[in-house]
Parts: structure tokens; C-alpha cells; sequence
């Protein structure tokens, strides 16, 4: 019987989205006026907040940031990409799988995420400066069936997002399109540099519909092939205007730094965004990683306050200039802190070993061996859920870089060993990295908290 309505629930979302579709532009209040309800209803049966009310009136407005922004997905994404890309991430992985999620954590006693990272391999064709994949080598890959074994055990605990690292994933994209036919109720995002991309791969994409790509870009050309290499920017910039051709949905993935922090939130930059038909763009604060890190490219306390007010202007829904963009170090207030160690995510890397975060090399199980609940029972996770949030202050949410003492703590007490199979680092060794930019940052980062308490 829940199969049967899961079904139903996804054929009346998919009939919406058709009528939505054919009638943009001629009875946009119907329209829209219907989605919201349904919406509503699978929100409804969730602890997920959202202001529908806000919502609805920003996407009758015609002139609003958010009306706009919805407009190029219908105008410029191929149907099928569309209409897999609501299904999958908004019935599935939003509605759906939320539940299904909420309700595991009750039973399990455990963290369990809404989302999976996985490395398909450590190979890759370039070596980007505050990479953590640079670490791994270049020899290590997931085979097929472990990372649809992944999925499989992911599903039935309500996960239905799944992103790919690496390496170059794409290196492996035979296997992630293979991947996308077998769990086609699955949303599936791959880190990308873009230099694989070709009208064969974007023809795969259309015709799945539930891969999307965030292509690595850190600013313009000079700077951006200053840590990528000589001629990425063009690549990437043939990369863009080839998917937005096809109409493939695709974002950026920007790590800002000491360097760059004010390029890549430039209005030009955004403006150039749009414009390629990018439709997120996530960025990730620089994290000091590896033993060829460069500390001093962590932004000063001033830039990344910058970046907090900067973020939420790009993104703003009503005036902004329409670009979904969210920042995983400054945006931790809407999500509770750290969503590392399973609480949100977490990390399997091409060796299989099950790290809480991307940045957080260290761990007590890997896929080979253990099974998705018994890596969310480990040591190191249950450290972090019986640990989070790590700082009342939101603007604070890391055990390494803000909170820079607790992470030793918790690998200490977890028995967790390094799965840098390159260099093995300590916690110790990589918070000492982190502590005068914790100290810097702590006065602005409470002054900020305390201003917004106040609002």
C-alpha cells in the first residue's frame, strides 16, 4: 500500500509539472497555485521549514528574482531534464525521503543524512591547489557495484541525493550514467572540472535526466588557471555553453580564499554565471588540508564577514539577481550547524573508508566492510551526533576550523585512524593550522550571531 501511494504521489507530481510546463506565460496563477499545495502537503508531514506563503507570492511576481530564476529552468532545461530533476530532488529526495530519513533516526538511534558523497576514483587530470582529492594518489576507484550498493542500503534509510568527488569523476561517467539508469528515483550531482565534458556525455544526460554537474571555477581566467592550470578557463567555459546548448542542468563549485573571495562574488562574475545558464552555485570556504596546504589562503575575518552579507544578497529572492548560490562555512544557521558525520552527509572515499566530511580524513569503517548503518553506528559518527552542534554560535559550526580543539578530542576518543593514504596527518597537526584564524574569527562571528539574535 506505501508503494502503491509513493507511486501515485509521483505520477501526480509528474502530471503537475507537465501542466506547469504547458502553461507558463497563460494561467501562471492555477499554476503555481497548484504546485504549492502539493508541496505543502508532503512538507507538511516533515520537520522541514519553509515559508510558502513567501514563496507563492515571490513566484507571482513577475518581476521578482525568484520568478525569473524559475523562468530559465523552464526555458532553457531539455523536458526530461526538468521534469527527472522535480521528481527526483523535490518528490524523492525533499518530500519522500525526508520522512522515510526523520523516521530512521528515531529508530536507529543515529545520524542518518540526506545526502552521500562518494569518490568513483582518485584519478584526475589536473592538481588543484587546496584539493583534498590531490591527497589520495591517482590509483584508487569504488567499483560499480559498491557504490550501487551504497545506494541500495541508502534508499531504504530514505536517501535519495548522492554526489560524486573524486579525482575526476567523470573519469568514471560510463559508471555514473550506468548508475543513473539503475536508480532513476535518484538525484545525482558530480564535482566536476569540466574538461570531460563533450556532446556525447551531454546527450547521456538528457536522456537520464538525474545527473547534474558543478564545474569547478575559482574567478577569471588569470586566476582560475593560476590554481587549475593553463587553459581550464576556456575549457570550462566550452563546457558551460555546450550543456546550456543541450539543456543540461548544471552549477559552479567555488572554494574562495584570501585570493579570489571578492572575484567570485563579483555582480560581473555572477552576471556571467547567468548568463552560461548556470542555475546553484555552491561555495566552499578554503580548508587547510594535506600537507602541502597553504594556510595563509584562508580568508581574513574581514572577507569572510564580507562573505556572509555578500551571499545573502546574491541569493536574495526577491531583489537579487537570481542565482541560487549557499556557502557551507556562513550559511550553518539555516541547517543547525555542522552537517558533517552523517548528520546532513558524509564522505566515502575511493579507498571506501567512510569519513564524516570531506575534509575529515579519518575513520573507523569503510563500505568494503560495514554496511551504511553500521558505518552511522562507528565510533567517529556517533562522536559527532552525540557532539553536534559543536558552538552555540552557528557562524562557528566546525570541530576544526572554528572549534579547532574538538576534533582531536573526538578522533582521540573515537580510536579513528588517518585515511590520508598519501600523507596521514593528525587532527592535531591539522587543527595547529586552524587556530589563529578560529581566534580571529571568533570576535566577528559572535558580534554577527548577536546582531542577528537581535532582528
Amino acid at each position: 500500500m506505501q508503494t502503491l501511494k509513493h507511486k501515485m504521489g509521483r505520477m501526480a507530481f509528474s502530471k503537475a509539472i507537465d501542466a506547469a510546463r504547458g502553461r507558463m506565460g497563460k494561467d501562471r496563477d492555477k499554476t503555481v497555485s497548484d504546485m504549492f499545495r502539493m508541496a505543502e502537503g508532503y512538507i507538511a508531514d516533515t520537520e522541514v521549514e519553509v515559508d510558502f506563503d513567501r514563496l507563492r507570492r515571490l513566484t507571482m511576481d513577475e518581476n521578482s528574482a525568484l520568478s525569473k530564476y524559475i523562468g530559465r529552468f523552464f526555458d532553457q532545461l531539455d523536458a526530461n531534464v526538468l521534469k527527472t530533476a522535480v521528481l527526483n530532488f523535490g518528490y524523492e529526495a525533499m518530500f519522500c525521503g525526508t520522512k522515510i530519513m526523520e523516521d530512521a533516526r528515531k529508530i536507529h538511534g543515529c545520524n542518518v543524512p540526506w545526502l552521500i558523497l562518494m569518490d568513483p576514483t582518485s584519478a584526475c587530470n589536473l592538481h588543484c591547489t587546496g584539493c583534498w582529492a590531490a591527497e589520495y594518489g591517482s590509483k584508487l576507484n569504488l567499483t560499480y557495484e559498491q557504490m550501487d550498493q551504497v545506494i541500495c542500503q541508502g534508499k531504504e534509510l530514505g536517501i535519495f541525493f548522492y554526489m560524486y568527488t573524486g579525482g575526476e569523476p567523470l573519469v568514471r561517467r560510463d559508471d555514473l550514467i550506468r548508475l543513473c539508469d539503475a536508480h532513476p528515483d535518484c538525484a545525482f550531482i558530480a564535482f566536476t572540472n569540466g574538461s570531460l565534458v563533450d556532446q556525447a556525455f551531454c546527450d547521456e544526460l538528457k536522456r537520464v535526466g538525474n545527473l547534474y554537474l558543478a564545474i569547478s571555477l575559482e574567478g577569471s581566467e588569470a586566476v582560475n588557471d593560476q590554481r587549475r592550470g593553463g587553459g581550464v578557463y576556456q575549457k570550462v567555459m566550452k563546457a558551460m555553453d555546450l550543456l546550456k546548448e543541450n539543456g543540461c542542468l548544471f552549477g559552479t563549485s567555488i572554494c574562495y580564499t584570501r585570493n579570489n573571495i571578492e572575484e567570485v562574488t563579483s555582480d560581473d562574475f555572477i552576471a556571467m554565471e547567468i548568463e552560461k545558464g548556470v542555475k546553484f552555485s555552491m561555495y566552499f570556504h578554503y580548508m587547510p588540508v594535506g600537507s602541502d596546504a597553504s594556510p595563509e589562503l584562508m580568508p581574513a575575518a574581514d572577507q569572510r564577514e564580507y562573505m556572509y552579507h555578500r551571499i545573502r544578497q546574491i541569493r536574495d529572492m526577491e531583489t537579487g539577481p537570481g542565482l541560487f548560490c549557499f556557502d557551507f562555512q556562513n550559511d550553518g544557521e539555516y541547517v543547525g550547524g555542522c552537517i558533517a558525520g552523517g548528520r546532513n552527509y558524509f564522505h566515502i572515499n575511493a579507498n571506501g573508508d567512510a569519513e564524516p566530511c570531506v575534509f575529515i580524513h579519518y575513520s573507523n569503517a569503510n563500505i568494503k566492510e560495514n554496511t551504511l548503518l553500521e558505518i552511522l553506528h562507528s565510533p567517529i559518527f556517533m562522536a559527532y551526533h552525540e557532539n553536534q552542534p559543536f558552538n552555540d554560535n552557528m557562524l562557528r559550526p566546525c570541530p576544526m576550523l572554528e572549534n579547532p580543539d574538538i576534533l582531536p578530542r573526538l578522533v582521540e576518543k573515537a580510536g579513528a585512524r588517518s585515511t590520508d593514504l598519501v600523507s596521514p596527518e593528525s587532527a592535531e597537526s591539522l587543527c595547529s593550522k586552524c587556530r589563529s584564524y578560529a581566534d580571529t574569527w571568533k570576535p566577528a562571528a559572535d558580534t554577527l550571531w548577536s546582531e542577528k539574535g537581535k532582528r
